[in-house]
């Protein structure tokens, strides 16, 4: 999965705008600056595709179901290939990235250069097969033996300390917490003063997405429970344990992890950073756990002593301390071989990747395949080098031209959602003063970071997979804690210049648009203004509305947690924000299951904000000049007014096919709602869209009742 190298970030502070299962791997553009060097063996993929407006399912109204309209051609005619668990036009625009990048890391391994030579060393180790299958399981004798050679509890902070180092960025964190063993550990920015960076602690410690998979009692989570377990006990035997230990390991792993679970904040409650805001010296930190030394765990990892610690979870650091005190050594020990050995499969014998994909690919998101082995290589390079390899890839890929035009549709969208603000009927001058201001503050990021990371302090020694994975991790969990203490830098990206994708930082108060992004079908140089609109321009939308969603308002314009609202402003917003929970909480995501509008109305609130705000700009943008250039286009433009033209482009952009147990597992753990209600939730809420394609109110894209934030 791609994204940022991982801390203790939360989803509040790099607000994504892509569902990451759909694209999980960068994207490269159009715009080359020079070709890649042919590489034998290596094909160049096809084009990207940009929309097509004549592509919609016109069997289906569009005042009836607009995705299906949108969209149903597409779905039908693109099923999800059996190495993935989603196919969307991210997901194609990924493959085609995969390919430039595999000529990246293919020719940096035969013919390195003075930057190119890490990536090349690390992706020739990982595709080294033959010799990670000779070096089976001793790859991690070293950290087998730590963990076996622990004598009492009082010794396990300096086990959990190497391990979080050699696992800090193949267990990331997600929405509901770290995934590193017992809990997450790193810095992030103050929310008191978001120019300086603090010490965080989170929860953390599960293997499987979220607490509520532990805690539900209905029959499908209950059977997940179980085979999770068989998962744990298949692996811990072919790590080498005698059955009956592996099943008695297996049952304590669970047994452990469901403690945690027990204990942890619910993904909802975590989107509120009041929740989250707990400053706590040293001592108070130690007072919640006692029997853990975290004296000893910040010295083994090297943490500067910081005025305070954001303790994100205290609660559930009490029930940590519980389990410690009531759990003998020898259940810890086999509960840190379990997320050793997870966390390092991927760099492990065939054997041990394939008990891995079994679980976590076919059982719970639905992938009939596993990926090629240079696939799987190609992200984890991403994700441990990303910017070495972003780099080359900006070298090759990136023009001025797109950046231009790129800043020129961001100026475009922040000046329609100030025009937004300015005539909102149920906002106060006090607070639209302080909302503008914000706004004017906000810094846009196009392309790639000014400066690229050094890691020159990163040893990759050809023929060492795992150990380079380790060893990269160790880089990125001391420069997360070399920032502690520090001012803030600025200048950061926490996703890689190819990512197809984009997020916005409350606490930096920016938006950024990796290189990745600005590439058909988002991003079309060849396609009109209506088009570019309805597709990159609610991309655009969708991030600044961030800034001003249920969770990014709580930030003024220096990112600092702070209420700038009016009291009567804050209960309007709140009531409008409802309304929209409300609604999608009425969607049926797959099966019995309805979407958590709760958890996604930070998601849903930037979609509908998003795409009003980029029609606002198309319209001052162009005038009638879409419609002018639609004339003389004829049947290019599908006989399509340009506002047609802008929300078809945006219903295409989210064209995707999903399999049940993806859709189960989003609908379950992800702040984003599906496709089909990112789009029908959207439309049917405006009455441009309405009269677009002249709805009549009472048909399912007119109803009679309509939510608007923004």
């Amino acid at each position: 999965m791609n994204g940022p190298t991982p801390s203790i970030r939360r989803r509040w502070q790099r607000r994504g705008w892509l569902l990451l299962f759909l694209c999980p791997l960068p994207l490269a553009v159009a715009i080359a600056k020079r070709a890649p060097v042919p590489v034998p063996g290596v094909v160049r993929a096809a084009a990207a595709v940009s929309l097509d407006v004549n592509a919609v399912d016109r069997s289906v109204q569009p005042c009836d179901d607009f995705y299906r309209y949108a969209c149903g051609k597409w779905l039908a005619e693109n099923p999800i290939p059996p190495d993935q668990a989603a196919w969307g036009h991210g997901s194609q625009l990924a493959e085609w990235n995969r390919q430039v990048l595999r000529e990246i890391l293919e020719h940096a391994s035969v013919d390195p250069g003075k930057v190119d030579k890490k990536i090349g060393d690390y992706y020739a180790s990982c595709m080294d097969e033959k010799g990670i299958e000779e070096k089976g399981t001793a790859a991690l004798k070293d950290e087998l033996d730590r963990i076996a050679a622990l004598k009492d509890k009082a010794q396990l902070a300096v086990a959990v300390s190497h391990l979080h180092q050699l696992t800090f960025a193949a267990a990331p964190a997600g929405d509901s917490g770290a995934t590193t063993a017992l809990f997450g550990f790193g810095s992030q920015q103050d929310f008191g003063d978001a120019s300086r960076v603090v010490a965080a602690a989170d929860q953390g410690g599960l293997g499987l997405p979220d607490r509520d998979y532990y805690l539900k009692t209905d029959k499908k989570s209950v059977e997940l429970r179980k085979q999770y377990q068989d998962h744990v006990q298949r692996m811990l035997g072919l790590l080498g344990e005698p059955a009956a230990q592996a099943q008695k390991d297996a049952a304590t792993v669970l047994s452990v992890e469901t403690a945690l679970a027990k204990g942890a904040m619910d993904i909802v409650k975590r989107r509120d950073p009041a929740n989250l805001n707990h400053k706590l010296r040293q001592n108070e930190l130690q007072a919640l756990s006692p029997s853990f030394d975290w004296a000893r765990y910040l010295k083994e990892i090297g943490a500067p002593a910081p005025q305070h610690y954001l303790v994100l979870t205290p609660d559930f650091f009490k029930a940590l301390e519980a389990e410690i005190v009531r759990r003998p050594i020898g259940e810890w020990q086999a509960y840190l071989r379990w997320h050793l050995l997870s966390a390092s499969a991927a760099l492990l014998p065939k054997a041990l990747r394939d008990e891995t994909f079994a679980f976590y690919g076919k059982t719970l998101a639905g992938q009939k395949e596993q990926r090629p082995r240079w696939k799987r290589c190609v992200g984890m390079a991403d994700r441990d080098l990303g910017e070495a390899l972003g780099q080359a890839y900006v070298d090759r890929t990136f023009g001025d031209e797109g950046k231009r035009r790129m800043l020129a549709m961001v100026r475009a969208l922040e000046q329609a959602l100030s025009a937004d603000i300015r005539q909102l009927d149920w906002m106060t001058a006090a607070t639209k003063k302080e909302a503008q201001a914000k706004l004017t503050a906000i810094e846009d990021k196009i392309g790639f970071p000014n400066h690229f990371r050094d890691y020159s302090a990163v040893s990759i020694a050809r023929g060492d997979a795992l150990g380079n994975a380790q060893r990269s991790s160790a880089f990125e969990l001391r420069r997360q804690l070399d920032k502690i203490g520090k001012p803030v830098d600025r200048g950061e990206w926490t996703m890689t210049p190819p990512t197809v994708n984009a997020y916005y930082d409350p606490q930096l108060n920016t938006i950024n648009f990796p290189a990745g992004i600005l590439q058909p079908p988002f991003f079309d140089k060849s396609m009109d203004d209506a088009i570019n609109y309805g597709a990159i321009g609610a991309v655009i939308g969708h991030e600044l509305t961030h800034g001003f969603d249920d969770e990014g308002r709580k930030f003024d314009k220096k990112g600092d947690l702070r209420d700038w609202w009016s009291k009567q402003d804050a209960t309007a917003f709140e009531t409008r924000a409802q309304c929209v929970a409300d609604q999608y909480s009425g969607y049926l995501a797959t099966g019995d299951i309805k979407l958590n509008g709760s958890l996604t109305l930070g998601e849903n609130t930037a979609d509908n904000g998003g795409l009003r705000i980029a029609l606002m700009a198309m319209k001052k943008t162009t005038g009638n000049k879409g419609d002018e250039k639609a004339g003389k286009k004829g049947a290019a433009a599908g006989g399509l007014t340009s506002e047609q033209r802008f929300f078809v482009a945006y219903g295409q952009s989210w064209c995707a096919n999903f399999t049940p147990e993806l859709m189960r597992l989003l609908a379950t753990s992800d702040p984003h709602s599906p496709p089909q209600y990112r789009v029908n939730g959207v439309v049917s809420n405006m009455p441009e869209f309405q009269q677009a394609f002249s709805c009549q109110k009472g048909q399912p894209m007119a109803p009679a009742k309509t939510c608007r934030v923004w």
